[in-house]
């Protein structure tokens, strides 16, 4: 088998002059190195961009974090600076590829903007700076000079019993780099919890009645996948859902082949 390629939403970042479509280096790596599979970066092109001839051609998507946060139009809250900032060209595209990914049973891995993407596309809300609601944790990413210290795994989640992360994971707890002042508020339609934070902050969905893998996680396993152990698991699941699903689609082009 040729290794897959797997579509992941880009980000508009503005320097040395000009508009670039970008994604960040430890999401791609971790997708080559922890899936197994090609990272096909998708530019942000507002107004028109067929999602379906993008994901016509590729195995799976990947949706990645971002500085930036999901417009909060999308999800019925009025704009203001504290909900930013923004990237509405991504928030267009990411939205759509995840909609329609989800429709054609497409392997899906959503992480932290991801999660919070996935979660809105489907109908959820979301909540700005949890770390000032009662009894919550402060889960920002701690300011250091030091990427190991900022994405360093710190507190415990629940892993929900028979979940997708279960069967990756294993049941009971697990330590993750939870790094996000945002998240789930209302859960869309459709959503199942699969993780939730010791203070109640949902940390993992997935998709209930997807047709394929389809798994959403606030935290940042693609930091890590080298060394720790869920976190590498996580990678190597959505790896194994894109290549079965490669194996199902050339089996039944094979099977129309000889009946032709």
């Amino acid at each position: 088998m040729t290794m897959p390629v797997v579509a992941v939403p880009a980000d508009i970042r503005h320097f040395d002059g000009y508009d670039w479509h970008a994604a960040p280096h430890q999401y791609l790596a971790a997708a080559f190195g922890g899936s197994g599979v090609i990272p096909l970066i998708v530019p942000a092109i507002e107004g028109g961009l067929d999602v379906g001839s993008v994901l016509d051609r590729v195995d799976g998507l990947l949706v990645t974090g971002s500085k930036t946060n999901v417009h909060p139009t999308l999800y019925g809250v009025a704009e203001s600076p504290s909900y930013g900032p923004f990237d509405t060209a991504r928030d267009t595209v990411s939205l759509a590829l995840i909609r329609e990914a989800i429709a054609r049973g497409l392997p899906l891995l959503a992480i932290c903007r991801g999660i919070q993407e996935l979660n809105v596309a489907l109908g959820g809300t979301l909540a700005n700076e949890i770390q000032m609601l009662p009894e919550r944790m402060d889960h920002r990413k701690p300011e250091s000079d030091d990427t190991d210290e900022s994405f360093a795994i710190r507190h415990p989640v629940r892993i929900a019993e028979g979940s997708c992360l279960a069967a990756m994971v294993g049941t009971g707890e697990i330590n993750v780099n939870s790094l996000h002042r945002q998240g789930i508020d209302q859960l869309a339609p459709g959503l199942a919890v699969e993780a939730v934070a010791e203070d109640g902050t949902i940390e993992a969905v997935s998709v209930a009645d997807a047709k394929g893998f389809a798994v959403g996680v606030q935290w940042h396993p693609e930091y890590w996948f080298r060394s720790d152990a869920p976190s590498a698991a996580i990678f190597r699941g959505f790896g194994d859902a894109v290549r079965s699903r490669v194996e199902r689609r050339q089996s039944d082009h094979n099977g129309r082949a000889a009946a032709e």
